[in-house]
């Protein structure tokens, strides 16, 4: 059982899973494609990502891959917690350059849905973070690509300063949104 909650941005989803606890622990169906295709949300998840970060402020940039690899995804945090950021870069979308952050935890259980048309990245904010993720398509290097994480066009208020947070080469050289063509028209 789930619950499916709409964001400001009304195609990311917010998915709380419910958990079953005892005086064990406790038990949580994360993902059933029958219970999300109720939910509203069809789609074949065909590959698992998980990503590790040794500390705080670590930032993950804003990546997405474009046709005919363009990809759906279904995060979630198995240990420590993130803000979580969906950056909707569909053109002719009426939010195109707005976004959602959440904070995702392995403590509050949720999920965040982003569909394609999307930048998704996110910052940690705790030491040794674990993420877990699901794709609706195949990891595809010619078709990747990224955004500044800290471009002021998309107003997010990042939980770490440029010059504190923690990125990859890559990453600090993605371009802004108003230097791209257009990915998702």
């Amino acid at each position: 059982m789930l619950e499916v909650k709409s964001t400001a941005i009304p195609d990311v989803k917010i998915v709380a899973p419910q958990r079953f606890g005892d005086d064990r622990s406790f038990l949580s169906e994360v993902y059933s494609r029958r219970a999300f295709a109720r939910a509203g949300i069809d789609l074949e998840f065909v590959q698992d990502n998980h990503s590790f970060s040794a500390g705080t402020g670590t930032v993950r940039r804003l990546h997405f891959q474009t046709a005919p690899f363009a990809q759906a995804k279904l995060i979630r945090v198995t240990r420590g917690r993130i803000l979580d950021v969906a950056l909707d870069i569909r053109k002719s979308s009426l939010t195109f350059g707005r976004h959602v952050a959440v904070e995702l935890s392995a403590k509050n259980w949720l999920q965040l849905y982003v569909p394609i048309g999307f930048a998704h990245g996110f910052c940690t904010l705790e030491d040794d973070t674990e993420v877990a993720y699901k794709v609706t398509n195949y990891y595809s290097a010619a078709d990747d690509r990224g955004l500044a994480w800290d471009d002021p066009a998309f107003g997010i208020q990042w939980p770490v300063t440029a010059s504190k947070a923690t990125l990859s080469d890559r990453d600090r050289r993605q371009p802004r949104l108003a230097e791209c063509s257009d990915f998702f028209p």
